[in-house]
């Protein structure tokens, strides 16, 4: 095993532990209520397109980045989305949230897209920016007979696993560019963004 690919699996194994710790024990333990919040929650991130690209990117970004960017991406975002979530939970929903959301696809595809390589506290800043948005729009949608904290929790963890998957298509990918050359994530990110677009325009 390569050094490279010793360190993503130390880091895939560090989101998995952020993911375990983001969802509390009682809401597995405890049918009613709880467990209910946890499910709804957990599954929340992976029913819009929006969200489901913008946390995917989040994962090829950190992965393209490399380094330190493989835990503080991650951190960064699951941090900013809690605290839209409590936002989201507590404040009447507004129209730029959406277009908030449409944003990050569309500068996150950009991104992976080009392979930028952007020092990892400012991308770690824009994508916890955006994750403001998306945690906002999460804690917006809680079902009414939903417990906040098994909700939020089940939505933090649906959206670590979903970055974590970015982390794994990108390493995916790496391996496949060097046994046949190739690269499908700048394309991906570009058709991402494009995607982005037309959820931002009302197309998609």
């Amino acid at each position: 095993m390569t050094e490279h690919a010793s360190k993503t699996r130390k880091n895939l194994i560090r989101m998995a532990g952020f993911a375990l710790l983001a969802l509390p024990g009682s809401a597995l333990a405890h049918t009613g209520h709880e467990t209910t919040g946890a499910v709804h929650g957990l599954i929340h991130p992976f029913t819009g397109l929006d969200h489901l690209l913008a946390m995917l990117l989040v994962g090829l970004f950190a992965y393209q980045l490399g380094g330190r960017a493989l835990w503080a991406l991650p951190l960064a975002f699951l941090t900013a989305l809690g605290l839209g979530g409590l936002l989201g939970m507590s404040a009447p929903g507004t129209g730029l949230v959406e277009i908030g959301i449409a944003v990050s696809v569309i500068v996150l595809g950009t991104a992976v897209a080009l392979n930028l390589r952007a020092p990892v506290a400012l991308a770690a800043a824009v994508v916890g920016f955006f994750a403001i948005f998306h945690g906002y729009a999460h804690g917006a949608e809680m079902p009414a007979s939903a417990s906040a904290m098994s909700y939020g929790a089940g939505f933090m963890l649906g959206t670590a696993l979903l970055i974590a998957m970015g982390i794994g298509l990108g390493r995916i990918q790496n391996l496949a560019a060097q046994r046949a050359g190739g690269n499908l994530v700048r394309p991906a990110g570009t058709v991402a963004a494009l995607v982005g677009v037309g959820l931002l325009t009302g197309m998609a």
